[in-house]
């Protein structure tokens, strides 16, 4: 009776700021693993992707059952427990080839920023650029109006994995991605495409040659057929190709409609919240989107490979402490404070990036880019352990012919 009386208030007092509890809540309460809240649209629209050519994971079947009720077991163990950690977008197979593809659920009735995405897409995604090996975007392999929803479109995309999962285990896989990550700015830019939130979180490869099982959309180191964890090759045995993906800020400057050039438009908030043009007493500042564009790219690799950030109370979200994340990433260090300068004017362009960092990768030399990635977190013993493993891998790359830079 007692913890009934203490609960109470503090259930009254929940219902007061957030509302009164659903059924669609109490529901998920009791049983984390169903399919709830943003997760429903897609099972209502299962049998109408079907019908389109998509199949969806049998957990978003209109007839689906957990399987885990009635044994006393967690929903987590359950490749049909794994819900969606963003319900935009979801995992899917395209039921013509068998490929495995990603939906993005657009709806142009939300604003511009939709309808805007999807001609992006589809303009990066045209014959003519498509052809360009520098073309680093994420382009759609197809775009569909919804038949039973006038407003709302389907962006099918490939299936993609995180930029650093796995980890990268040389130097010389890093170089092969900032190349990548260089060139593939310089493409967008060429066209007058600023992405406005190329993040870590925005930046993304297809890793399919490293696995030769396909992996889990959500559960990343398990197979996706739930049959033990996901083996994978090295970026050096497997070279991949990295992507630009969400173009939801994106902009597309057409030649005829900006004078003078470079554009001057107000900053938008993405994933990267550090840029000094983005800050509060700025937010109503014009700038220019493609300097930002640059910051960006060269905070990821600051904060991906250069520093760990641990933000202070007593400082803003631009100024935090920060530690080295790697060991061995002085040579990236005067081009990334040049492209992380305060004021976006001194920013270089990424043409000059691009012309920089060639003599970057060029002055490197073969045994630095095949030297093992160390992360400064990483323990010394596991270091010892891990280091005749790395040497025995490289004889067998330098035996083989592997490239020192695996550029796909």
């Amino acid at each position: 009776m007692a913890s009934s009386v203490e609960i109470d208030p503090l259930e009254a007092r929940r219902e007061r700021v957030f509302g009164p509890r659903t059924e669609e809540h109490r529901r998920f309460a009791e049983d984390r693993g169903i399919v709830a809240f943003g997760e429903t649209w897609w099972r209502d629209h299962h049998d109408t992707l079907f019908k389109l050519g998509y199949a969806l994971r049998s957990r978003y079947h209109p007839n689906w059952t957990p399987p885990w009720r009635g044994t006393g077991r967690s929903y987590k163990g359950y490749e049909e427990g794994q819900s969606a950690h963003r319900t935009i977008v979801m995992d899917a197979i395209r039921r013509s080839d068998g490929s495995f593809v990603t939906l993005k659920r657009m709806n142009i009735a939300h604003g511009k920023s939709d309808i805007e995405e999807i001609e992006i897409n589809k303009y990066l995604s045209s014959t003519a650029l498509a052809a360009d090996p520098r073309n680093h975007t994420a382009q759609a392999i197809e775009t569909f109006q919804l038949p039973d929803e006038q407003d709302v479109y389907i962006l099918v995309m490939p299936s993609l994995r995180p930029l650093d999962d796995p980890l990268f285990t040389t130097f010389g896989e890093a170089v092969a991605f900032f190349t990548q990550l260089f060139e593939g700015l310089q493409f967008m830019h060429e066209h007058r495409i600023a992405h406005r939130d190329c993040c870590h979180d925005n930046v993304m490869m297809d890793a399919t040659p490293m696995y030769p099982e396909p992996w889990h959309p959500i559960k990343l180191d398990m197979r996706r057929d739930w049959k033990g964890k996901a083996r994978h090759y090295t970026r050096t045995e497997r070279p991949v190709k990295y992507y630009y993906i969400d173009f939801g800020l994106a902009q597309h400057y057409k030649p005829e409609h900006i004078q003078p050039w470079p554009p001057f438009t107000l900053p938008v908030h993405g994933g990267d919240k550090t840029a000094p043009e983005n800050q509060e007493d700025k937010y109503d500042k014009p700038c220019n989107p493609f300097a930002t564009d640059i910051y960006y790219l060269g905070n990821l690799i600051r904060e991906s490979f250069m520093q760990v950030c641990f933000p202070s109370l007593a400082l803003n979200v631009h100024n935090q402490i920060r530690s080295q994340k790697y060991y061995g990433f002085g040579f990236m260090r005067k081009l990334v404070a040049d492209m992380v300068q305060d004021e976006p004017s001194k920013r270089p362009e990424i043409t000059e990036i691009v012309t920089r960092f060639a003599k970057i990768r060029e002055s490197l030399h073969t045994w630095k880019l095949r030297s093992r990635t160390i992360p400064r977190k990483e323990w010394k013993i596991d270091t010892l352990w891990r280091y005749p493993l790395h040497i025995a891998r490289t004889v067998r790359f330098v035996v083989t012919r592997k490239p020192v830079i695996p550029d796909p």
